[in-house]
């Protein structure tokens, strides 16, 4: 699955980074499956995932676990 980094949104609370939104899109080879959206992070997620291969990575692996999960 190919990853784009759309953007990454930083919102703030009382001058302090409150939380990051990674928005992303992504497709297969044959862009027969596309996903887009954005995930949320904290400050300490992103300070410790910022680089844009990381940020793959963690949009991978978040997007993952979602489509994972069972709906109850």
């Amino acid at each position: 699955m190919n990853i784009t980094i759309i953007n990454v949104s930083m919102n703030y609370k009382d001058g302090v980074v409150d939380n990051v939104r990674v928005n992303f899109r992504g497709n297969d080879d044959e862009r027969t499956i596309t996903v887009n959206g954005y995930i949320p992070l904290t400050p300490q997620e992103f300070n410790d995932n910022s680089t844009i291969d990381a940020l793959r990575n963690i949009v991978r692996q978040k997007v993952s676990d979602r489509i994972l999960e069972v709906p109850a």
